[in-house]
C-alpha cells in the first residue's frame, strides 16, 4: 500500500538526513533518498528577480568545470574494489561535482524572507562575477563539504531551508574572503552561527548582526589538523545535519576528542591509512580524491562507531579506537559509502519501492533495498581489506562476514530492481563474493 505523497516525502527526507552508520555490533546502514534528477536547465531570469540571475558565463568564457552534456555514468565495473590504475572513482567524483554546479545554477528559492533572499542574491551575483575569469573558484568552493553539504540539503528538499541558505551563503562567501577574492564591502544580512574554511584553517563565530566580511577580526587557527596533504581532522563542523542520527544509542555526532590530543588522533589515522595502503593500495589512492574531513566523536576502547551523511560527501565521523585495524576498517567502510553516495547523485541505482523492506544480514531489522546495497558495498570492501592484512584473531569474523556478504548479494540478485548503473554495481559485488 502506498503512503500519501506528503508522508512519503517526509520519510524520504528523514532517510536522507540520517547518517550511514559505521561498523558496530549488529551494524547496518540507513538508506539515502533517491538522487536529485534535475540538472538546472532553465530559461533566463524574470525581470526584477536579481536572485535568479543566470550563472551561465558569457559566450566564449572558459568553463572547463561545467560540462554541457547530461551526467550519465556508465555501469561501474570496479567501484567497490578498483583495479590497478582505475579511473572509476575519479570519474564519479568529478561528474558529481560538475552536476552539483549545474544544480546550483538551477536552484530557485522563491519563498525566502527578505534577509535570506538578499544573501542568496549576493552569492549568485558574486559567482556570476567569478565565472568568466576564475571558473576554478566555484569548483574549489563546491569541493568543500562546508559548502556542498548545505547545498545538497537544499537540493534534496530537506527542512529548515533558511538555515541551509545561511550555511551555503555564509561558508561560500567566507571561503572566498579567506582567498582574497571577495569584493570589498560584501555583506551578509543573516549569517550562520559559525564561519569555517577548513583549507584555510580558519574559523570564527559570526556576529549577531549583518556581517561585512572584510571587517571581520582575525580568525581562530589550529582547529583543522593535517592527517595527510588532502585530509584534515576538524575540531569545527558546520554540517547542518550533523546532529541527526538514526542510531538509538547516539544523539547526533557532536565533536568530541575523547580526552585525546589532536596529534594522537592524527597519528592513529595515519597508521590506519598505512594499513589501507598495504592491503588495498588503489582504494588508498582513491581516498585522496574523495575524503576531506574527519570529525572526532569520542574515544571508546570496547567498540567503534562511525558515520557519514549523503549530503556531506567526503566527511567522516569517527570514534578513536586503540587498534589501527579497527580504524582502518572504519575508513574503508565509510569511504565506500562516500563513493556510492557520489554515484547516487548521478543515478538512482535502484528502482525499488522505498516502503518495501527486506532481510539484511548486517542488521536484525529488515531494511529498504538500498540499505542492503549500502551494506554489501561497504562490507565486501572491508572483507577484502581483512583478507589482505590477515590480522590475528579475526578468522571467525572474516568467515562470518563472507557469509553475510554472500547472503546480501543473493538478496540483491533476487529482489533488487536496478538501473543499468545499479546492475553493473551488483554484478561487481557478485563477482567479488564468488571468488
Amino acid at each position: 500500500m502506498h503512503l500519501p505523497l506528503a508522508r512519503q516525502r517526509r520519510r524520504r527526507a528523514a532517510a536522507a538526513a540520517a547518517p550511514r552508520r559505521g561498523r558496530q555490533p549488529g551494524g547496518g546502514r540507513g538508506a539515502p533518498r533517491p538522487a536529485v534528477a534535475g540538472r538546472g536547465d532553465r530559461g533566463p531570469p524574470r525581470e526584477g528577480e536579481a536572485e535568479d540571475r543566470d550563472l551561465t558565463p558569457a559566450p566564449g568564457a572558459r568553463t572547463p568545470d561545467v560540462p554541457s552534456r547530461p551526467f550519465e555514468p556508465s555501469p561501474p565495473r570496479d567501484l567497490t574494489l578498483p583495479t590497478p590504475g582505475s579511473q572509476t572513482a575519479r570519474a564519479i567524483f568529478s561528474m558529481a561535482l560538475r552536476k552539483l554546479f549545474e544544480d546550483l545554477k538551477g536552484l530557485r528559492l522563491p519563498h525566502l524572507d527578505a534577509d535570506a533572499s538578499a544573501d542568496y542574491r549576493t552569492l549568485r551575483e558574486t559567482l556570476v562575477g567569478f565565472l568568466p575569469g576564475r571558473p576554478g573558484a566555484v569548483a574549489s568552493l563546491l569541493r568543500s563539504p562546508t559548502v556542498s553539504a548545505p547545498l545538497r540539503c537544499l537540493l534534496h528538499g530537506l527542512h529548515d531551508t533558511p538555515a541551509y541558505v545561511a550555511e551555503l551563503v555564509g561558508q561560500s562567501l567566507y571561503a572566498l574572503h579567506r582567498d582574497g577574492l571577495l569584493p570589498s564591502g560584501t555583506r551578509m544580512a543573516a549569517p550562520p552561527a559559525l564561519f569555517a574554511s577548513p583549507r584555510h584553517d580558519a574559523s570564527q563565530a559570526a556576529p549577531r548582526h549583518p556581517v561585512v566580511f572584510d571587517q571581520l577580526p582575525a580568525p581562530d587557527r589550529k582547529r583543522h589538523h593535517p592527517i595527510t596533504d588532502s585530509l584534515l581532522l576538524a575540531e569545527v563542523d558546520t554540517n547542518p545535519v550533523r546532529l541527526t542520527d538514526a542510531h538509538p544509542d547516539k544523539a547526533g555526532n557532536a565533536i568530541d576528542l575523547g580526552g585525546r590530543a589532536p596529534a594522537e588522533w592524527c597519528a592513529s589515522l595515519r597508521a590506519a591509512l598505512d594499513l589501507v595502503e598495504r592491503a588495498l593500495p588503489d582504494v588508498r589512492r582513491e581516498m585522496d580524491l574523495g575524503l576531506s574531513l574527519v570529525v572526532p566523536v569520542g574515544y571508546d576502547e570496547e567498540k567503534h562507531l562511525s558515520a557519514s551523511y549523503r549530503e556531506a560527501i567526503g566527511t567522516l565521523y569517527l570514534t578513536l579506537h586503540p587498534d589501527p585495524v579497527v580504524m582502518a576498517e572504519a575508513l574503508v567502510h565509510e569511504f565506500s559509502h562516500a563513493k556510492l553516495n557520489a554515484l547516487l547523485e548521478l543515478d538512482p541505482v535502484l528502482q525499488n519501492d522505498w516502503e518495501a523492506i527486506h532481510p539484511s544480514p548486517y542488521r536484525p531489522d529488515p531494511r529498504p533495498m538500498m540499505g542492503v546495497l549500502l551494506g554489501a558495498h561497504a562490507f565486501v570492501a572491508v572483507a577484502r581489506f581483512l583478507d589482505a592484512i590477515d590480522p590475528p584473531g579475526m578468522a571467525r569474523r572474516r568467515s562470518e562476514l563472507a557469509t553475510k556478504n554472500r547472503a546480501a548479494v543473493a538478496t540483491l540478485r533476487e529482489a533488487a530492481r536496478p538501473t543499468p548503473v545499479g546492475a553493473g554495481l551488483i554484478d561487481e559485488l557478485d563477482r567479488l563474493t564468488s571468488d
